[in-house]
């Protein structure tokens, strides 16, 4: 994507606001136990690159989820704004946060081994297991 392909999107409130440049027009969902929890089912995001911008930075509050990540979210109105690696420039955004909404390719789930029984997308994606997922960051 070039530079004229930035989104815009804003949490619930309207005290954050955030530009990003998505690496495509794909989005993925994780399935791992941290997203469940942190959302009531998978986090359905977007890849970003690293010129990601954030209005009202003073609003956001940010959880140290584990060792290589953290977790951020308005601290006025509770939307979740990111999911970013501590060591390099990857920001998984919630596709839904974006105004724009329209023209998403949803094409990879991760840690399909995690997903509970309750719901499926009827989606064809690709899957990946947990292990799958930290060798393909690991580079392996």
């Amino acid at each position: 994507m070039t530079s004229d392909s930035k989104l815009h999107g804003n949490c619930l409130c309207g005290a954050v606001r955030v530009t990003a440049t998505p690496r495509s027009m794909n989005f993925d969902a994780c399935h791992c136990a941290m997203c469940q929890k942190w959302g009531g089912g998978p986090l359905l995001a977007v890849e970003c690159e690293n010129d990601t911008e954030f209005e009202g930075a003073d609003n956001i509050s940010v959880f140290d989820s584990s060792e290589w990540a953290e977790r951020g979210f308005c601290r006025q109105c509770g939307t979740h704004l990111f999911y970013r690696l501590k060591g390099g420039d990857h920001y998984a955004i919630p596709v839904g946060l974006f105004d724009r909404n329209d023209e998403w390719n949803f094409v990879e789930q991760i840690f399909i081994d995690h997903k509970p029984p309750y719901y499926a997308f009827a989606n064809q994606t690709k899957n990946l297991t947990g292990q799958e997922v930290f060798d393909k960051f690991a580079g392996k």
